[in-house]
């Protein structure tokens, strides 16, 4: 999927807990345009099952 809007949220893998957990993005959401959902475009699917969605963080922040 390709668009030009910023996604609503961004998809991650997150393995460990806590200060120890490690965070990979792989894909973002698009909400609906009647709001009723949302398209998950992913790069990929973690092997341990967990994926976390979180609004994105203004461009030049530190992930």
């Amino acid at each position: 999927m390709t668009t030009k809007r910023k996604p609503e949220l961004v998809a991650y893998t997150v393995t460990g807990e806590g200060e120890k957990a490690y965070w990979t993005r792989i894909g973002s959401a698009w909400a609906h345009k009647d709001g009723e959902g949302f398209n998950l475009d992913l790069a990929a699917l973690p092997v341990n099952g967990r994926i976390v969605l979180m609004q994105p963080k203004p461009e030049g922040d530190a992930a």
